[in-house]
């Protein structure tokens, strides 16, 4: 499984292209069409996943005309094609980029949301009283009934948390930095991608309309903290990290750090 990191928008966002083989998923699209960046291939990164912050490959601005450039000359080049786009909660800064990809590879979306954070504030998105995601071009998310779940050009398909798995990802339910938070975790990758939920040495800000700390607290601290120490944490903005690393040094998981956990990564 390959890995590829995009950082997008004003904000910072860091997009992931997860690829296996010809096939691949998108999640958190922050990319910004309006937006220009450096030439394409300019101030990226390549390292191994030993030592390296990201893990993986990097782009600083994804270049040319808009942002979403830099993704298409990337995936042209990969020969992949997305499967599916995986958002980790509904904040604009992590949906930028949702409308353009839907439109040009005709996706489904998968996400656990009944509104969208916009730079106004929250917004309810009820068309026909059922909850989904909001694009400037319309509902590209619904729900089936009540259920958080994927529109697919088939029919909505439930995605609920333990219910089944998201293209490889088991969806884990996190509400704290917004209520319909989740987290994608690959068991056999030993990967986890947590949006805004848990960052290198920090969380996810809870003042904003929706957040609740406790909440956020108590999902990192029952459904992620535990989880194998190797597992590689992919957040939503700023360096990758480890479950046994921010387990140890995490400010904000006092006084549950335990500091006697070696990481996989340095000697005793």
């Amino acid at each position: 499984m390959k890995i590829k990191r995009f950082v997008c928008n004003a904000f910072q966002e860091n997009c992931y292209v997860v690829s296996d083989g010809s096939r691949c998923v998108i999640i958190d699209p922050g990319f910004d069409p309006g937006q220009a960046g450096p030439a394409p291939g300019a101030n990226a990164k390549t390292g191994a996943f030993a030592g390296e912050p990201f893990f993986g490959e990097t782009v600083k601005d994804a270049g040319g005309a808009g942002e979403l450039d830099g993704l298409y000359s990337y995936l042209d080049a990969e020969g992949l094609r997305p499967e599916a786009i995986l958002l980790t909660h509904s904040h604009w800064d992590h949906i930028l980029g949702v409308p353009a990809l839907v439109e040009r590879f005709g996706i489904p979306v998968i996400s656990a949301t009944t509104s969208l954070q916009t730079p106004e504030g929250l917004v309810s998105c009820l068309e026909g009283g059922e909850p989904g995601v909001q694009t400037p071009e319309g509902l590209v998310s619904c729900l089936e009934g009540s259920k958080p779940g994927v529109q697919t050009p088939e029919r909505p398909i439930s995605c609920l948390e333990g219910e089944n798995e998201a293209w490889g990802f088991k969806v884990i339910a996190t509400p704290g930095h917004t209520p319909d938070s989740v987290c994608y975790y690959n068991e056999t990758e030993h990967i986890l991608f947590t949006g805004d939920t848990l960052f290198a040495g920090s969380i996810g800000r809870t003042d904003l309309p929706g957040g609740d700390y406790d909440s956020e607290i108590r999902s990192i601290m029952e459904k992620l903290i535990f989880l194998p120490g190797e597992t590689e944490i992919y957040p939503g903005h700023g360096p990758a990290s480890t479950i046994a690393r921010e387990r140890a040094e995490n400010p904000f998981l006092e006084p549950f750090n335990e500091r006697e956990e070696i990481f996989p990564d340095e000697e005793k």
